[in-house]
Protein backbone atom coordinates (compact mmCIF):
# COMPACT_ATOMS: atom_id res chain seq x y z
CA UNK A 1 0.00 0.00 0.00
CA UNK A 2 2.90 2.34 0.69
CA UNK A 3 3.79 2.41 -3.02
CA UNK A 4 0.31 3.51 -3.97
CA UNK A 5 -1.37 6.89 -3.79
CA UNK A 6 -4.52 7.35 -1.69
CA UNK A 7 -7.68 8.09 -3.62
CA UNK A 8 -8.41 10.91 -1.18
CA UNK A 9 -6.15 12.60 1.36
CA UNK A 10 -7.57 14.91 4.00
CA UNK A 11 -4.71 17.08 5.24
CA UNK A 12 -5.07 19.10 8.45
CA UNK A 13 -8.59 20.25 7.61
CA UNK A 14 -10.24 22.80 9.89
CA UNK A 15 -13.79 24.07 9.60
CA UNK A 16 -15.82 26.39 11.82
CA UNK A 17 -19.29 27.90 11.71
CA UNK A 18 -20.77 31.03 13.27
CA UNK A 19 -24.03 30.37 15.13
CA UNK A 20 -25.89 33.18 16.89
CA UNK A 21 -22.76 35.28 16.76
CA UNK A 22 -20.61 32.55 18.30
CA UNK A 23 -17.87 30.71 16.43
CA UNK A 24 -17.97 26.93 16.73
CA UNK A 25 -14.84 25.03 15.71
CA UNK A 26 -16.13 21.76 14.30
CA UNK A 27 -13.08 20.25 12.58
CA UNK A 28 -9.68 20.96 14.15
CA UNK A 29 -6.96 19.60 11.92
CA UNK A 30 -8.43 16.35 10.64
CA UNK A 31 -6.15 14.03 8.66
CA UNK A 32 -7.32 10.94 6.80
CA UNK A 33 -6.25 8.77 3.88
CA UNK A 34 -8.75 6.79 1.82
CA UNK A 35 -7.31 3.94 -0.24
CA UNK A 36 -8.76 2.36 -3.36
CA UNK A 37 -11.22 -0.44 -2.70
CA UNK A 38 -11.71 0.14 1.01
CA UNK A 39 -14.93 1.11 2.73
CA UNK A 40 -14.25 3.20 5.85
CA UNK A 41 -16.66 3.96 8.68
CA UNK A 42 -16.52 7.36 10.36
CA UNK A 43 -18.04 7.15 13.83
CA UNK A 44 -18.32 9.41 16.85
CA UNK A 45 -20.77 11.25 19.07
CA UNK A 46 -23.58 13.36 17.62
CA UNK A 47 -22.48 16.87 16.69
CA UNK A 48 -18.79 16.03 16.60
CA UNK A 49 -18.41 16.96 12.91
CA UNK A 50 -18.82 13.68 11.00
CA UNK A 51 -21.18 15.13 8.40
CA UNK A 52 -19.06 18.26 8.06
CA UNK A 53 -16.01 16.09 7.36
CA UNK A 54 -17.94 14.22 4.68
CA UNK A 55 -19.15 17.47 3.12
CA UNK A 56 -15.59 18.81 2.94
CA UNK A 57 -14.33 15.54 1.42
CA UNK A 58 -17.02 15.78 -1.23
CA UNK A 59 -16.51 19.51 -1.90
CA UNK A 60 -19.93 20.49 -0.59
CA UNK A 61 -18.17 22.72 1.97
CA UNK A 62 -14.85 24.54 1.66
CA UNK A 63 -12.51 24.15 4.65
CA UNK A 64 -11.21 27.17 6.55
CA UNK A 65 -7.71 25.70 6.28
CA UNK A 66 -6.03 22.49 5.17
CA UNK A 67 -6.73 20.74 1.93
CA UNK A 68 -8.27 17.68 0.33
CA UNK A 69 -6.38 15.87 -2.41
CA UNK A 70 -8.17 13.60 -4.85
CA UNK A 71 -5.72 11.35 -6.70
CA UNK A 72 -2.97 13.81 -5.85
CA UNK A 73 -4.74 16.99 -6.96
CA UNK A 74 -6.09 19.63 -4.57
CA UNK A 75 -9.82 19.81 -5.18
CA UNK A 76 -10.19 23.28 -3.71
CA UNK A 77 -7.92 24.64 -6.39
CA UNK A 78 -10.94 24.42 -8.70
CA UNK A 79 -13.34 27.30 -9.28
CA UNK A 80 -17.03 26.77 -8.49
CA UNK A 81 -17.72 25.31 -11.93
CA UNK A 82 -14.80 22.93 -11.57
CA UNK A 83 -15.96 21.88 -8.11
CA UNK A 84 -19.44 21.15 -9.45
CA UNK A 85 -17.94 18.98 -12.20
CA UNK A 86 -15.76 17.21 -9.63
CA UNK A 87 -18.75 16.46 -7.39
CA UNK A 88 -20.86 15.15 -10.26
CA UNK A 89 -18.17 13.07 -11.94
CA UNK A 90 -15.93 11.83 -9.16
CA UNK A 91 -18.03 11.65 -5.99
CA UNK A 92 -21.26 9.76 -5.37
CA UNK A 93 -23.39 10.95 -2.44
CA UNK A 94 -25.96 9.05 -0.39
CA UNK A 95 -27.71 10.87 2.44
CA UNK A 96 -29.94 9.81 5.33
CA UNK A 97 -32.95 11.14 3.45
CA UNK A 98 -32.96 9.96 -0.14
CA UNK A 99 -33.78 13.37 -1.73
CA UNK A 100 -35.48 11.71 -4.70
CA UNK A 101 -37.67 13.82 -6.98
CA UNK A 102 -41.25 12.68 -6.43
CA UNK A 103 -42.43 13.70 -9.91
CA UNK A 104 -40.02 11.22 -11.55
CA UNK A 105 -39.85 7.44 -11.49
CA UNK A 106 -36.93 5.32 -10.27
CA UNK A 107 -35.23 5.22 -13.66
CA UNK A 108 -35.56 8.96 -14.23
CA UNK A 109 -34.23 9.78 -10.76
CA UNK A 110 -31.24 7.55 -11.33
CA UNK A 111 -30.53 9.10 -14.75
CA UNK A 112 -30.46 12.65 -13.40
CA UNK A 113 -26.71 13.06 -12.66
CA UNK A 114 -25.84 11.69 -16.09
CA UNK A 115 -28.24 14.06 -17.82
CA UNK A 116 -26.84 16.99 -15.81
CA UNK A 117 -23.37 15.97 -17.02
CA UNK A 118 -24.55 16.20 -20.63
CA UNK A 119 -24.70 12.48 -21.34
CA UNK A 120 -27.27 11.66 -24.01
CA UNK A 121 -30.63 10.18 -23.05
CA UNK A 122 -29.93 6.66 -24.38
CA UNK A 123 -26.61 6.25 -22.56
CA UNK A 124 -28.01 7.81 -19.38
CA UNK A 125 -30.92 5.39 -19.48
CA UNK A 126 -28.65 2.40 -20.12
CA UNK A 127 -26.38 3.38 -17.24
CA UNK A 128 -29.33 3.89 -14.92
CA UNK A 129 -30.88 0.53 -15.82
CA UNK A 130 -27.56 -1.20 -15.16
CA UNK A 131 -27.04 0.29 -11.69
CA UNK A 132 -30.68 -0.23 -10.72
CA UNK A 133 -30.25 -3.89 -11.62
CA UNK A 134 -27.08 -3.94 -9.50
CA UNK A 135 -29.04 -2.77 -6.45
CA UNK A 136 -31.85 -5.24 -7.12
CA UNK A 137 -34.45 -2.89 -8.60
CA UNK A 138 -34.53 -3.94 -12.24
CA UNK A 139 -38.24 -4.77 -11.79
CA UNK A 140 -39.09 -1.33 -10.34
CA UNK A 141 -37.69 0.99 -13.02
CA UNK A 142 -40.96 2.71 -13.93
CA UNK A 143 -42.38 2.94 -10.43
CA UNK A 144 -42.98 6.40 -9.01
CA UNK A 145 -41.09 7.29 -5.85
CA UNK A 146 -44.30 7.12 -3.81
CA UNK A 147 -44.86 3.53 -4.92
CA UNK A 148 -41.54 2.39 -3.49
CA UNK A 149 -40.83 1.31 0.08
CA UNK A 150 -38.34 3.24 2.21
CA UNK A 151 -35.65 0.67 1.54
CA UNK A 152 -36.34 0.73 -2.20
CA UNK A 153 -36.17 4.53 -2.24
CA UNK A 154 -32.76 4.41 -0.57
CA UNK A 155 -31.64 1.78 -3.10
CA UNK A 156 -32.60 4.21 -5.87
CA UNK A 157 -30.54 6.86 -4.08
CA UNK A 158 -27.57 4.46 -4.02
CA UNK A 159 -28.07 3.70 -7.73
CA UNK A 160 -28.24 7.43 -8.52
CA UNK A 161 -24.96 7.95 -6.65
CA UNK A 162 -23.30 5.29 -8.84
CA UNK A 163 -24.62 6.22 -12.28
CA UNK A 164 -21.62 8.45 -13.04
CA UNK A 165 -19.23 5.63 -12.06
CA UNK A 166 -17.66 7.72 -9.27
CA UNK A 167 -14.25 7.06 -7.80
CA UNK A 168 -15.61 7.50 -4.27
CA UNK A 169 -18.97 6.98 -2.58
CA UNK A 170 -19.72 9.19 0.45
CA UNK A 171 -22.69 8.08 2.56
CA UNK A 172 -24.04 10.10 5.49
CA UNK A 173 -26.12 7.90 7.84
CA UNK A 174 -27.60 6.08 4.81
CA UNK A 175 -29.81 3.85 6.98
CA UNK A 176 -30.60 6.32 9.77
CA UNK A 177 -34.15 6.83 8.51
CA UNK A 178 -34.92 3.11 8.02
CA UNK A 179 -36.10 0.36 10.33
CA UNK A 180 -33.34 -2.05 11.45
CA UNK A 181 -34.28 -4.88 9.07
CA UNK A 182 -34.47 -2.61 6.04
CA UNK A 183 -31.30 -0.84 7.12
CA UNK A 184 -29.49 -4.17 7.20
CA UNK A 185 -30.31 -4.76 3.52
CA UNK A 186 -28.72 -1.41 2.64
CA UNK A 187 -25.68 -2.28 4.77
CA UNK A 188 -25.24 -5.55 2.89
CA UNK A 189 -25.65 -3.75 -0.43
CA UNK A 190 -22.89 -1.26 0.39
CA UNK A 191 -20.59 -4.01 1.64
CA UNK A 192 -21.19 -6.08 -1.50
CA UNK A 193 -20.47 -3.07 -3.73
CA UNK A 194 -17.11 -2.70 -1.98
CA UNK A 195 -16.33 -6.41 -1.99
CA UNK A 196 -17.54 -7.33 -5.47
CA UNK A 197 -17.14 -4.09 -7.43
CA UNK A 198 -14.13 -2.62 -5.65
CA UNK A 199 -16.08 0.51 -4.72
CA UNK A 200 -14.20 2.95 -2.48
CA UNK A 201 -16.25 4.74 0.13
CA UNK A 202 -16.72 6.49 3.43
CA UNK A 203 -19.82 5.85 5.53
CA UNK A 204 -20.76 8.11 8.42
CA UNK A 205 -22.78 5.97 10.82
CA UNK A 206 -23.89 5.49 14.40
CA UNK A 207 -24.44 1.80 13.65
CA UNK A 208 -21.46 -0.01 15.15
CA UNK A 209 -22.54 -3.35 13.66
CA UNK A 210 -22.13 -1.82 10.22
CA UNK A 211 -18.89 -0.05 11.17
CA UNK A 212 -17.38 -3.31 12.41
CA UNK A 213 -17.99 -4.93 9.01
CA UNK A 214 -16.09 -2.29 7.05
CA UNK A 215 -12.40 -2.06 6.19
CA UNK A 216 -11.57 0.46 8.93
CA UNK A 217 -13.17 2.71 11.50
CA UNK A 218 -12.17 6.34 11.99
CA UNK A 219 -13.45 7.79 15.25
CA UNK A 220 -13.92 11.55 15.29
CA UNK A 221 -13.17 12.96 18.74
CA UNK A 222 -13.16 16.68 19.52
CA UNK A 223 -12.77 17.62 15.87
CA UNK A 224 -9.84 15.28 15.21
CA UNK A 225 -9.63 11.68 14.05
CA UNK A 226 -8.37 8.67 15.90
CA UNK A 227 -7.75 5.72 13.59
CA UNK A 228 -8.90 2.28 14.69
CA UNK A 229 -7.92 -0.79 12.63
Amino acid sequence: MSNEQPIIRVLDVAKSFVTNGNRVDVLKGVCMDLWAGEMVAVVGASGVGKSTLLHVMGALERPDSGEVLCMGESIFGYDDEGLAAFRNGTIGFVFQFHHLLSEFNALENTMMPALIAGINMKEASDRAEAVLARVGLDNRLMHAVGELSGGEQQRVAVARSLVMQPSVLLADEPTGNLDPKTGETIHELLISLSRDDGLTGVIVTHNMQLADKLSRKMTLIDGKTLAIA
